[in-house]
């Protein structure tokens, strides 16, 4: 039973670690128990005066950026870095101890931490006030001051009220507290009443025994709260009440970004930094700059040099360098690695520990891949069609199949039967004019290395999609190198090669006959040497272009019912595949597109 189904309310005024007396002590009725967070241990984190604001407006949104170390920023904390750097500015007298505080005169500082391990709180003051005595903690907001009874909402007055608090617990004396509206310039009383110091502290305590006992509550359902958050993308509260309800309200959640990948893959290219832009040098070129604010993922194939001022103002932007050889096999990334908590990849890796369940989760993945394959030849078939009827009925009675393979070696059967099928038939989807060029011609699917031009454009977008995936699930707190279905090898990102399953066919391959049918790759862009096939620079750079139009094109979540890209469909299914590790939704709702 969670400490919220068992507390009485607190006496007005006490702290968590408090014995008051038995008559201070209200009367616990049957069946409840008063239960706090005792006082933070020494090497315990204490809880920011922010976090206790945003578990009062939202407790999901408290435990997943204090207690899961996420985060994602929009216009709104933008302009509240802003609001808050304008205390920064300009020199400020330092805060008296409380017994050297003058009576006679005011003072006013700025950006004062105060810390209390009894509390188990801390804060960071913008301003504080001192007269006659006393001193004010003044909080700064963004926006207009809210027209409502309080002159604040609870959150903001919560906020101010642990900081007053902690004023207290310094041995200052703290009647009030006041809030600055920025936008509006007006300025709010904040009475420390002791329904608002119990509010206060019995949020605290609850935050603090939530994260410690690993439990992220549960989304608000269709709240206007969400539409503003920053971490709606990262929070996914109508995809995770889907489950329950089986309707979504709104549109899909906004990308963290708008910003797209950056490639450079010429040999001896150099990368460096420039005021706000990242340039791109060449020798015998011009240089290129790109906004940094338009790079999403920094993607280096080669032997490509990049400067550790660059790298410096990437780590600050938290935007990842993918590495990768010549040939476009992903060999890692370096950067921002998701979240600062280790709680999902913890429930991943017991999730990966129990057989049973990677068996379904491999069934379903070998199964969504088949149909995916499956409808891709059923969209794009140029051949006979009486050939088409019984390849599509062969290949939907493997996908049905995979639901009684008792072991992944049964589901590799199956799956590398319907890949034999699949690929046999890939020609069949061919123009008439590209079908017709001796160079194009494919037989089989073949690597390391491919054999043939076509080969060399699968295995080239295979890798990028490898690529793809394995950023998103780094960003989302996952490990892409502990997989479910793929065999774990070093220097193999197993999970990213697991997820990429069903949308090999419906992105890296729908690609390949984009370029190929409509014109973007000629028989020349390809070099042939030891028995294996490779895209000439002019080439790849054509086909990573039509890879990322795919991802722009939008299509409807099988699931959810909305329209979104392909770029921002992955980062929601690798967040849902969190989730689903972790507990919280009951299945991994597979992309499988009719």
């Amino acid at each position: 039973m969670s400490s919220s189904e068992t507390r009485a309310d607190p006496p007005a005024g006490s702290v968590p670690g408090d014995t008051p007396a038995a008559s201070a002590r209200p009367a616990a009725r049957q069946g409840e128990l008063a239960l706090f967070a005792p006082p933070a241990a020494t090497d315990e984190m204490l809880v920011p005066a922010r976090m206790v604001n945003e578990w009062t407006y939202c407790p999901r949104l408290a435990v997943l950026e204090w207690g899961r170390g996420e985060w994602a920023g929009n216009a709104d904390t933008a302009a509240g870095r802003r609001a808050h750097k304008a205390t920064e500015t300009g020199a400020a007298p330092a805060l008296p101890e409380p017994e050297a505080l003058p009576d006679d005169k005011a003072l006013k500082t700025r950006r004062l931490l105060l810390a209390s391990e009894r509390l188990g709180l801390t804060a960071e003051l913008d301003v504080i006030e001192a007269d006659d005595g006393c001193v004010v903690p003044v909080d700064i907001k963004t926006g207009k001051r809210p027209h409502v009874a309080e002159g604040a909402y609870l959150p903001e007055r919560v906020q101010v009220c642990v900081q007053a608090l902690l004023l207290r617990e310094a041995g200052y004396v703290c009647d009030e507290g006041a809030l600055w509206f920025a936008d509006s310039r007006e300025r709010v009383r904040v009475e420390l009443t002791d329904e608002l110091i119990a509010t206060a502290l019995r949020a605290a305590s609850d935050l603090r025994l939530t994260v410690a006992s690993g439990r992220l509550p549960p989304p608000l359902d269709h709240s206007q709260k969400c539409v503003r958050c920053s971490l709606l993308p990262i929070c996914l509260p109508d995809e995770v009440n889907w489950f329950r309800k089986g309707a979504i309200a709104r549109t899909p959640p906004p990308a963290a970004t708008p910003a797209l990948p950056l490639y450079v893959q010429t040999p001896g290219a150099r990368v460096t930094k420039k005021d706000f832009t990242l340039v791109v040098q060449v020798e015998g070129e011009a240089d290129r700059a790109v906004p940094l604010d338009e790079v999403s993922e920094l993607v280096l194939a080669g032997p490509i040099s990049l400067t550790t001022p660059a790298v410096h103002e990437l780590l600050r932007r938290d935007v990842p360098v993918a590495w990768m050889s010549s040939g476009f096999w992903y060999l890692g990334s370096t950067g921002p690695q998701g979240p600062r908590s280790a709680a999902v990849r913890t429930a991943q890796y017991a999730f990966a520990a129990d057989e049973a369940r990677r068996l379904v989760f491999a069934r379903e993945l070998v199964a969504a891949k088949i149909r995916n394959s499956r409808t891709i030849l059923r969209r794009n078939w140029r051949g006979e069609d009486g050939e088409r009827g019984p390849l599509l009925d062969r290949l939907a009675l493997l996908a049905d199949r995979t639901a009684r393979a008792d072991n992944a070696a049964a589901l590799l059967g199956l799956e590398g039967e319907a890949a034999a099928l699949y690929f046999r038939a890939l020609p069949k989807l061919f123009t008439e004019g590209v079908a017709a060029l001796p160079a194009f011609a494919f037989e089989r699917r073949n690597r390391r290395p491919p054999a043939d031009p076509v080969n060399a454009c699968l295995s080239l977008l295979y890798a990028v999609l490898t690529r793809t995936f394995a950023s998103a699930i780094s960003v989302a707190g996952l490990d892409p190198w502990k997989g479910v279905y793929h065999v774990e090898r070093p220097g193999r990102p197993a999970l990213a090669l697991d997820l990429i399953e069903p949308f090999r066919p419906v992105l890296a391959d729908s690609a390949v006959l984009m370029a190929l049918n409509n014109g973007e790759l000629a028989p020349d862009d390809f070099v042939s040497a030891a028995g294996g096939c490779n895209l000439k620079p002019k080439a790849r750079r054509a086909l990573i272009a039509a890879y990322e139009r795919r991802l722009d094109q939008e299509t409807t979540h099988p699931a959810f019912g909305y329209q979104v890209s392909m770029r921002r469909l992955i980062q929601i299914q690798a967040r849902l595949f969190a989730r689903f590790v972790s507990g919280e939704i009951p299945r991994y709702p597979h992309y499988v597109p009719r």
